[in-house]
């Protein structure tokens, strides 16, 4: 027979538990763990930040790709990447072939990629020459991933082809800050006015913040080239040749067709 110890008395309002209780929201925890990589990448940036800064082709590139792939996946990422590099290497080649001093692509998310000019081109014609060298060698990458596609029956790289085909086509808007308001100075500067009116009334129909941003900026190109139209130098720009004319239209009009049909026939219903 077992023999048990006496439980001891214990005061009334003693618990040996504790009763399970909702819990509140811990807004504050739930801002730690936001802030926390934020104040990582903050304090990685602090320290080694100028030496950061010495190799902008790669931090961009980096940041960008962390950015596509968020937003669309691994695939999304490496396609928009690829075809963004393309499209920069044509006008970075170009501005070589002219001799002008120019900058490796610096990648902007969600905004593409750019290269910087220490020198401007001579006039119009080799400003038309540098712009279309993008868009030119863009498509011709698109076209490379839509041939792959068909070889393999992909529906993930028509997408991907799709998206090449769309980028090298919206940058033929003839707005200044894009690639076809470069190109069409070569035609006629007037077409900077209805290229403004068209990317207006794009806005109004479908709202967004890189369009609203494209389009502040090419009212403040055009109404800066509108001012100096009369200048010795600014008309001396734009005297080109009727034959450049052709050539300059022919091309940009002839490219802007293409790219609706690569679009057409790369154009996946369903998502991949």
């Amino acid at each position: 027979m077992s023999q048990f110890s006496p439980r001891p008395e214990l005061e009334p309002e003693f618990r040996d538990y504790e009763p399970i209780q909702p819990r509140g929201t811990d807004w504050r925890e739930i801002g730690r763990r936001i802030w926390a990589p934020f104040a990582a990448i903050g304090a990685f940036v602090a320290k080694f930040g100028v030496g950061i800064l010495k190799y902008k082709f790669l931090l961009g590139l980096f940041i960008s790709f962390g950015a596509y792939l968020w937003y669309g996946g691994v695939w999304f990422a490496v396609g928009l990447i690829g075809l963004i590099f393309v499209h920069e290497m044509g006008h970075w080649l170009e501005a070589k072939r002219q001799g002008l001093p120019v900058s490796a692509p610096l990648f902007i998310p969600f905004l593409g990629a750019s290269i910087f000019l220490k020198e401007q081109p001579q006039n119009a014609w080799r400003e038309f020459q540098l712009a279309i060298a993008g868009p030119l060698l863009g498509s011709l990458g698109a076209l490379a991933v839509y041939g792959v596609a068909v070889a393999e029956d992909s529906n993930r790289l028509r997408a991907i082809a799709f998206i090449g085909f769309f980028i090298n086509l919206f940058n033929l808007l003839p707005v200044v800050p894009l690639d076809g308001g470069r190109i069409v100075s070569a035609i006629h500067p007037a077409l900077w006015v209805l290229g403004l009116l068209g990317l207006l009334g794009l806005v109004l129909y479908r709202p967004n913040g890189i369009l609203v941003l494209i389009l502040v900026f090419a009212a403040m190109e055009l109404w800066q080239r509108w001012q100096t139209r009369h200048f010795a130098g600014s008309r001396a720009y734009y005297a080109v040749r009727p034959g450049q004319r052709l050539i300059a239209a022919v091309s940009y009009f002839g490219l802007a067709v293409l790219l609706v049909v690569g679009m057409h026939a790369t154009h996946v219903p369903h998502q991949f």
